[in-house]
Order: C-alpha cells, then sequence, then structure tokens
C-alpha cells in the first residue's frame, strides 16, 4: 500500500499552489476560484488545497520533498533564498535537509 494523496488545509489557496508549482515540480490538474486546488506530480502524488480561515498545524507537522541529491536541495535553497524566503542553509540533520515556511501557511522540508 501506498500513501499517494493528501490535503492541506491552507490561508490562500493561490500562493501555496504556485509556491509549490515553483520549486517543486507539481502541476495543477484543477481548481475552484481561490478556495480549492488539485495538484499531482509524475510520482503519484495527490495533493488537494483547501482554502480555510483559521489555519494551524501543529509546530513539527511538515511535509517533505525529497530530491536526487544535495546539489539540487542547494539548489532550491539558494533559488528560496534569492527570491525573499527566509531559509537557513541546509544542514546535516537526518539528511542533507532544511525547512521553509510556505506560503499558505505551513511548513516544507527539502532534503535528500
Amino acid at each position: 500500500m501506498k500513501l499517494n494523496h493528501l490535503n492541506l488545509t491552507v490561508n490562500d489557496v493561490k500562493e501555496a499552489r504556485e509556491f509549490l508549482e515553483k520549486y517543486f515540480e507539481i502541476k495543477t490538474r484543477d481548481t475552484r476560484g481561490n478556495s480549492f486546488a488539485l495538484l499531482s506530480d509524475d510520482n503519484g502524488l495527490v495533493l488537494t488545497l483547501m482554502k480555510g480561515t483559521q489555519v494551524s498545524y501543529p509546530k513539527t507537522f511538515h511535509i517533505g520533498f525529497i530530491q536526487e541529491s544535495e546539489e539540487r536541495v542547494n539548489e532550491i535553497n539558494q533559488r528560496l533564498k534569492a527570491d525573499g524566503f527566509d531559509v537557513d542553509p541546509p544542514q546535516r540533520l537526518h539528511g542533507w535537509t532544511f525547512y521553509v515556511e510556505a506560503p499558505g501557511g505551513f511548513t516544507v522540508e527539502v532534503l535528500c
């Protein structure tokens, strides 16, 4: 069995969708105004975004995008930093990793 569907409640569907498309190669398959988006990737992931008014995830909640190399993690980190996101450099924890607060109110981990 493979987990392949995740729904996130976000405070801004459009910004969250555009962020995920730009940095993580996810494609939008369907939208319903500014309240819903269905996204997917080439590996079978289905990610839905739904508008919420009081988005509050636990401090440790995050979604992760595993990359093929440390170089790719570094590249995404630099792109985010250049675009004005507050990201620390990657570090060696349970892999080569860093976290970023995504538009919409959730945290993303990038790692390899």
